[in-house]
């Protein structure tokens, strides 16, 4: 009787080889089928063996090159098959990464799943930006949200970002304007600091600092592309007060 491999979930974390989890290294480099999104760079995919099977399954706005449900039909018939099965996902697998759905259906199949944490998009960003999600003189609650999603002018974010409180939105480029509508009908102040964080701890990483208001201008002035963030919080602005501070302290 054939034996039924394993998928693991594997998180590659924000894209440098060198932040993968040792754990995530060591399946990738074992695994004999890789099923990865497009955010997975050509470093870490050359960590597989020669004779791996790399299968992409890359999305895109607007344009799904294979539907989750083939996604998740995909890793449980080639672990019916005997193969163990990476399935490689940029940032979390937990984080707005539909890793839950195909561990529920690798479960439901009777298949063995494994989770493999890695660096999150935000916990990525915000650390090569040095942007603290949580800081004590401004932070000390963070929550993740999904900018581009079904109903998203019906979601109740109210209490989310503020004084004290940091918001990181996730997939918001195209729906900026919306994102910044929605915040300031809330009740949260135009004056706000935000920074949008485009392509987080890669060389051509860009940090865009601003304010709620003008959200959806520097998004298009600045041209920003995806995979970016957006953070809204007085935290985003701790690093020019602080330089402020220090020119400030020097004239006096």
């Amino acid at each position: 009787m054939r034996k039924t491999g394993t998928i693991y979930l594997v998180g590659a974390g924000p894209g440098p080889v060198d932040l993968l989890t040792l754990r995530a290294a060591r399946l990738i480099e074992g695994a004999s089928v890789i099923v990865h999104d497009g955010l997975i760079g050509p470093d870490i995919l050359g960590l597989a063996r020669p004779d791996a099977r790399l299968i992409s399954v890359a999305k895109q706005r607007a344009r799904h090159t294979m539907p989750q449900e083939d996604i998740n039909a995909l890793l449980i018939r080639e672990a019916l098959q005997g193969h163990d099965v990476v399935r490689l996902k940029g940032g979390d697998p937990f984080i707005f990464g539909r890793g839950g759905e195909e561990a529920e259906d690798a479960r439901a199949a009777g298949v063995p799943v494994e989770v493999v944490p890695g660096v999150s998009a935000a916990n990525g960003a915000a650390a090569a930006s040095q942007i603290a999600l949580t800081h004590r003189d401004a932070s000390s609650i963070v929550s993740f949200v999904a900018g581009q999603c079904k109903g998203l002018a019906e979601q109740d974010w109210s209490g989310l970002a503020g004084k004290g409180r940091t918001l990181v939105i996730y997939m918001g480029v195209s729906t900026a304007p919306q994102i910044a509508e929605k915040l300031m009908a809330d009740g949260l102040a135009p004056e706000m600091p935000v920074a949008v964080i485009e392509n987080a701890a890669r060389p051509e990483m860009r940090v865009l600092r601003g304010l709620l208001a003008g959200l959806p201008q520097l998004v298009e002035a600045e041209a920003v592309k995806s995979p970016a963030l957006i953070v809204i919080g007085d935290v985003t602005a701790r690093e020019d007060a602080v330089v402020a501070a220090l020119a400030q302290e020097r004239a006096e």
